[in-house]
Parts: C-alpha cells; structure tokens; sequence
C-alpha cells in the first residue's frame, strides 16, 4: 500500500539552507551515508543512491521533470535484517513538500544477512529542474530490535546527465 502526503509546507531556516545548498550543489549525483539513527553497529544498513534526470518521461514545457534513482541497501549490521517500510521526503527548489510512505520498496522487503545488498530502482516526478530527496527504512532484525536507517540526500537536477564529483557537505 502507498500512501502519498502532499503539502506546501513553510520550511524552516535549516530545511531552505540544505534544500539550497542541495540546489547549488548541482552536479552531485551519489551520496553515500553510512549513518542509522539508531548508532548501534550490531544494526546498521547502508544506503548508496545514484540519481539520473530521465527526459523521456519529462516535459519542461508543462514543468514536468523526470528523475530515476537507483538505491542500493546493505547490512553493515551484525544482526540478519528486513526492510519492513520507506518514508521519503521530495522536496522541489519552491520548497513544496511531498511525502512518501509505504511497505517495502518496488514490492520487495528484503531479508538481508550481514554483509548482503539489495538494489532497485524507482522514480520521482518534480514540477521544477532541481529538488532533493532523502528519508528512512524502518527495519526489523532477526532478534526483534526495531531501528531505522537513513536514506541519504541527494540532489535531483534535469541538467545535464553525467554524474559529477562534487559533493555535498
């Protein structure tokens, strides 16, 4: 089930500094973040994304912007661990607000052992060039601890279409 929130939401001085600096930040294509917010080792999953601007399934004439992204998960825990749900936050360069929330991802909640990775990739439709994503897995271990991870920002950008070394900080 996909449940999709979706707000124009006053953002606070914090949220338009990353948001901006996510914006000017515009050739970053990967971040990776090895940070849960649960800080125990003994349950940790990390998450790599790698954006792409897709202008086949984009329209900037009808400001309609088209983006892949593709996520790889690990288990960098000690503890066998399953992706129960997802909760993305889109935000545009105008500050709209969209949020995401569902079971799983692409209709998968993998089980992954230490040391194992799941990839997939899904997509995202903004009304403006540039925008940010980032959120969390909630995850439940083999042993019942619950925690979640966090799903790194990344910048959305519909110009150009090769990845670029800049990072954000």
């Amino acid at each position: 089930m996909l449940v999709v929130m979706s707000s124009s939401l006053e953002l606070c001085s914090k949220q338009r500094h990353i948001l901006q600096r996510c914006v000017i930040a515009a050739g970053r294509r990967q971040l990776t973040c090895p940070a849960t917010l649960n800080t125990m080792p003994k349950y940790q999953i990390t998450c790599a994304v790698t954006p792409r601007y897709v202008p086949e399934q984009s329209s900037p004439a009808n400001s309609v912007y088209g983006f892949a992204y593709t996520v790889t998960i690990t288990n960098t825990g000690a503890v066998t661990a399953q992706l129960i749900s997802r909760h993305w936050e889109i935000v545009d360069a105008n500050g709209h607000v969209e949020e995401v929330k569902g079971l799983g991802v692409v209709g998968h909640q993998p089980l992954l052992k230490p040391g194992e990775s799941f990839q997939y990739t899904s997509g995202s439709r903004l009304t403006t060039p540039t925008g940010a994503m980032h959120g969390t897995y909630f995850c439940v271990a083999e042993d019942g601890e619950r925690f979640e991870a966090l799903i790194p920002m990344f910048v959305l950008e519909a110009t150009g279409s090769a990845p670029s070394s800049r990072t954000l900080h």
